[in-house]
């Protein structure tokens, strides 16, 4: 989204911070400064991932605050991050990967799309659409293996669920020993179908929400700030309240449009590794049969409340985080505001 332009639809006309496109960055410090408060976001948002993940697993469902409770009194706080070292390890490259196919492609898009004519809203959807897709994509051919070793240290230890790994590197050499390095990336195929959509759905919605804030509440909120005639400028709370409560909406559209496969990828690079005696894992037709053997079609939201709610807040805190970190890594911080 380009928040360099004046909202049309609204009766005033508002200022907001023009949008820092990949070669106004300064690519070191982006980097170093994403992998650090990106690692920080990750943290607080694990046990949330990790209880989704049980749910997604487990095959009878129960309450996800339940089990949580019963996980901490088992294991103590430590529970609530089984295979957490594992995750970051492989967040912080996936993450650059990600920003970097990101970022590029929304400025080449972007461009694009106006040069042929579309008008900024459109284009500006077009491109965090198309941004969002390629970034998925990338970013899983490091994050697929990261995943499969992460979610079965998650789910040791639940109901169903027999093999004990010792770390991420016992999980890891136990998977390529038993299915080679293809094991690591099982569940690839429907992770892309799963992320990328997501992704594309997630970063359009996104333009779209922030227009619609600003567009129906936009002025209101606004007049707290400061006016010149017809002029508003919100001041940077403003903005980051509109991106919060855009990236929530965003989050909360996108994980229930994809939580069947979410639940059927979840399954895929769990399940497989029950039992040592070398059984092959199920397909994807299988697994959906299982699920709604198990509990009708509406077993293929298990988990959506803890998904809904991770994803939501991790939307918020990734792009105000994501903006706060682009102010902070630009070359030139002059023109914050931009002209309308």
């Amino acid at each position: 989204m380009n928040l360099g332009t004046s909202e049309e639809e609204s009766a005033k006309e508002i200022h907001i911070p023009a949008d820092i496109n990949w070669e106004m960055l300064d690519k070191s410090k982006f980097f170093l400064l994403g992998a650090a408060l990106f690692s920080g976001v990750s943290g607080a948002l694990y046990p949330a991932v990790l209880m989704k993940t049980r749910q997604q697993v487990c095959h009878s469902q129960g309450s996800c605050i339940k089990g949580a409770f019963t996980l901490v009194r088992h294991e103590g706080l430590k529970g609530l991050y089984r295979g957490f070292g594992t995750s970051l390890m492989g967040t912080i490259p996936a993450r650059a990967l990600y920003m970097t196919a990101l970022e590029v492609t929304k400025s080449n898009v972007g461009s694009a799309a106006l040069s042929l004519g579309f008008t900024e809203a459109k284009a500006s959807a077009a491109a965090n659409a198309v941004g969002g897709l390629t970034a998925a994509m990338a970013a899983q051919l490091v994050w697929t293996p990261v995943d499969v070793v992460s979610q079965r240290l998650m789910v040791q230890g639940s109901s169903g669920f027999v093999c004990n790994y010792v770390n991420g590197f016992d999980a890891f050499r136990k998977i390529v020993r038993a299915d080679g390095v293809k094991g690591l990336y099982r569940g690839f195929g429907i992770s892309i179908l799963t992320y990328a959509p997501s992704n594309a759905v997630w970063w359009a919605s996104y333009s779209v929400a922030q227009r619609m804030v600003w567009g129906g509440i936009g002025c209101y909120v606004c007049k707290k700030g400061e006016e010149n005639g017809n002029t508003v400028k919100p001041d940077s709370k403003t903005v980051m309240a509109v991106q919060g409560v855009s990236a929530a909406i965003a989050g909360s559209v996108s994980a229930l449009i994809t939580m069947p496969l979410d639940t059927i990828k979840t399954r895929l690079q769990v399940l497989d590794g029950e039992d040592g005696n070398g059984k092959r894992g199920p397909s994807i037709g299988q697994t959906v049969r299982n699920l709604v053997r198990e509990g009708g079609w509406t077993a293929c939201y298990r988990g959506l409340g803890p998904r809904c709610a991770s994803m939501s807040m991790s939307a918020t805190t990734m792009i105000t985080t994501y903006e706060f970190l682009k102010r902070l890594s630009a070359k030139n911080h002059d023109g914050f505001y931009s002209k309308s």
